[in-house]
């Protein structure tokens, strides 16, 4: 198998701000994975969080490459193979499992979805998100949006509150918030139980990534359900969490693929979880990979489609929220403006 890497240079819209930062360019690393005349493509959506770059994305595909082997087909031996020569770099590796199955549903001429069994119909809707803001910046921005059914407003910040509360004035539908691990455990619980009459859905990791016993302590006090999101990375973290949230939030970036992701949401499930998808900064190439699985889960927030300025592929992102997923082989994604059916 031989795979190609190619700068994806991605800019939002807006200045997307939360609470580890704020950036505006996104660098993203594209793969071709070609084999037989077939090509499958993946994207790489680095996380300077979690300790990775476009070098570090391309060290790891360089490693990896010469042991993937020549039978695509044969995914559990390329996880391991992979395993054994290098462990971590999650979006790589994300970049790679994306190709190879974009690469198996070309050559299958199936969709990837109908490979795991799913029905499409069962995909729910996609939030979008608002980074952190002053009032007069939210403002413009809660009005390239307020036709979502589905808003998620990052919080973390002075005035969260307040923030808030003029969203909820000008917007009717569903929300849901994220502190990117902003608070301390006493600190969340404070602000959730002031937002509670702002009829919000859900939030995401209230406190740091580590403090699992947090986290347990903030559900049990907080009136909103509670999710994990940088706490939640591998198979392994499910079940440390069981008990101490209500919901995960699983991204192909931080779980490495959509093998892993599969496993992540059924575990999720026998523990009684509920399971959102999410997203980095990333085009319609990765937010179409994340949706195969969209079917199995109750939350999705695939929203990179709606804050790029240029988004390079279309795919399974649509209007307002709307997920669809395609007949076509693969992903099913193609160039923008080429069209998918």
């Amino acid at each position: 198998m031989q795979v190609i890497q190619e700068t994806l240079n991605l800019e939002t819209v807006f200045e997307f701000r939360i609470a580890h930062g704020s950036r505006r360019a996104h660098r993203n690393t594209l793969v071709r994975l070609r084999h037989e005349g077939v090509e499958g493509l993946g994207e790489a959506a680095p996380s300077h969080y979690y300790g990775e770059t476009f070098e570090t994305v391309a060290f790891a595909l360089s490693e990896w490459s010469p042991h993937l082997g020549d039978d695509p087909f044969a995914l559990d031996a390329i996880e391991q193979r992979l395993d054994g020569v290098l462990q971590g770099h999650a979006a790589a590796r994300a970049a790679l499992d994306m190709a190879l199955h974009d690469w198996i549903g070309k050559k299958l001429q199936t969709p990837v979805w109908k490979l795991f069994g799913l029905d499409p119909s069962r995909a729910p809707r996609s939030c979008v998100t608002l980074g952190m803001a002053s009032p007069e910046e939210m403002e413009r921005k809660l009005e390239t949006v307020r036709d979502f059914p589905i808003l998620k407003v990052k919080l973390g910040g002075p005035g969260d509150v307040e923030n808030l509360r003029r969203i909820r004035a000008g917007f009717k539908g569903k929300l849901q918030v994220d502190a990117n691990t902003a608070w301390n455990a006493a600190d969340a619980v404070q602000v959730l139980r002031k937002i509670e009459p702002l009829q919000i859905e859900l939030v995401e990791q209230p406190v740091p990534r580590g403090d699992l016993d947090g986290l347990r302590w903030v559900r049990e006090r907080s009136p909103i359900p509670v999710f994990a999101d940088e706490s939640a990375h591998t198979l392994v973290d499910i079940g440390q969490l069981a008990g101490r949230v209500d919901g995960v939030n699983l991204k192909l970036m931080k779980t490495g693929g959509l093998r892993e992701m599969h496993r992540m949401i059924h575990a999720a499930r026998a523990h009684g979880m509920k399971v959102m998808l999410g997203s980095m900064v990333e085009s319609s190439l990765a937010l179409t990979a994340a949706a195969q699985l969209a079917p199995l889960v109750d939350y999705l927030d695939l929203d990179g489609h709606w804050l790029l300025r240029d988004d390079p592929y279309a795919g399974a992102p649509g209007e307002r929220g709307e997920i669809t997923l395609h007949d076509t082989a693969g992903l099913g994604v193609a160039p923008a403006g080429a069209g998918v059916r």
